[in-house]
């Protein structure tokens, strides 16, 4: 059984998803259907601190993906500001796109580098693990 926004219908759950948007421990508990003193004891569980986490990370990963997906219309956008042909918006415009490129090449480049790290220390461990 799954509640809307495809979280689980537990209460588990449901107070985990509630916790990772930021809602206070009152609403969480109001949200989930438990008791405060329920909630608080959850908090103590470190697998129940996880679920809180990987629901965190679920929910920023999806509104990156809509961002991203909105950034090219956003680009376009900023261009069509361009030709607009009042020097306030025009000066706006181009501030907006020279201060957003070289951030967004600097993030690119540091995904790239992470990713090789992480791809460097995943086979330093199978390395290891055919040592072993």
């Amino acid at each position: 059984m799954t509640a809307e926004n495809g979280i689980p219908g537990g209460r588990k759950e449901r107070a985990a998803a509630a916790l990772a948007v930021g809602k206070t421990l009152v609403a969480a508990a109001a949200e989930a259907g438990v008791a405060e003193r329920t909630l608080r004891n959850w908090r103590r569980d470190a697998g129940f601190l996880a679920r809180v986490q990987e629901y965190r990370s679920e929910f920023f990963s999806r509104a990156t993906g809509l961002l991203s997906g909105l950034s090219a219309d956003a680009a376009a956008a900023l261009g069509q500001l361009l030709q607009s042909g009042d020097g306030k918006i025009v000066l706006a415009a181009a501030r907006a796109i020279l201060e957003a490129g070289p951030r967004l090449r600097e993030q690119g480049e540091l995904v790239e580098r992470l990713e090789a790290l992480e791809r460097a220390a995943q086979q330093k461990k199978k390395g290891e693990r055919h040592v072993s």
